[in-house]
């Protein structure tokens, strides 16, 4: 069956359009209304509503509370097969990890330079969007990524290396924080393999209110906790940190 130049045209139009829709996440919005998301592409809101239920049904967005956010099967796409296939398996420990402390429990791995959150476990009470990190967070700067560069060999080689006094601060007290967001606290720990090596971290963030000093002292030995379990639970798993060498 032969595609008309239209019609050819009409299906570049409408990927251009949901490329447009998703791009509207960049800056790091966890939820946007149909109305935001219009005003940021320039679509009418009926076509950005069409056009976000179409990525709604791919898994590429899925419906908040207030509006809509990126989707797992977006974020599913950034990280390797292998990598998602075993994140799945560490679902009950973050969720009962998010449940015993009131906070979203992340795990993320790192590739490419980058902390890649591969999966969040929304606390059932005592949520709020703030406790979502990003998709994407550059690895030396953020919580979950120099949990990971910490303990990691310099023979591994890194792209986007932090600090080496605050590396060996994270090694001595086993977990790391982000204090760059005046408002928000976020803190790691590493998840190690069989041999001592990091292939990933758990992390939370929230305002600073709630994770004070008293607070994190007391989260951090659950998180460490929880990073053990899903450290047993992925022996056969094949997830595995990717930190790029070139």
């Amino acid at each position: 069956m032969s595609t008309s130049p239209h019609q050819s045209r009409s299906g570049s139009q409408a990927v251009e359009r949901a490329v447009a829709v998703l791009g509207c996440f960049e800056d790091g919005a966890t939820e946007l209304t149909i109305s935001s998301v219009a005003a940021r592409t320039g679509l009418p809101v009926s076509s950005a509503h069409r056009i976000a239920q179409a990525l709604v049904r791919g898994g590429l967005l899925e419906r908040g509370r207030d509006g809509y956010r990126i989707g797992t099967g977006l974020i599913s796409l950034a990280v390797p097969p292998l990598v998602r296939l075993g994140a799945d398996a560490c679902a009950p420990q973050l969720y009962a990890l998010a449940a015993g402390i009131s906070i979203t429990a992340s795990l993320a791995v790192v590739r490419d330079g980058d902390a890649v959150t591969v999966f969040s476990a929304r606390p059932p009470e005592r949520f709020c969007d703030i406790q979502i990190p990003r998709s994407r967070q550059p690895a030396a700067t953020s919580a979950m990524g120099r949990a990971v560069l910490a303990f990691t060999s310099p023979r591994q080689g890194r792209t986007a290396r932090a600090p080496e006094p605050d590396l060996d601060r994270v090694r001595r007290r086993g977990f790391a924080v982000d204090a760059t967001d005046p408002t928000v606290l976020a803190v790691a720990v590493p998840v190690f393999d069989a041999t001592r090596r990091p292939w990933g971290a758990v992390g939370v963030q929230a305002r600073r209110s709630r994770l004070t000093e008293p607070t994190v002292r007391r989260i951090v030995p659950a998180m460490q906790r929880t990073a053990a379990l899903i450290a047993r639970s992925a022996v056969s798993s094949p997830m595995r940190v990717e930190i790029d060498s070139r």
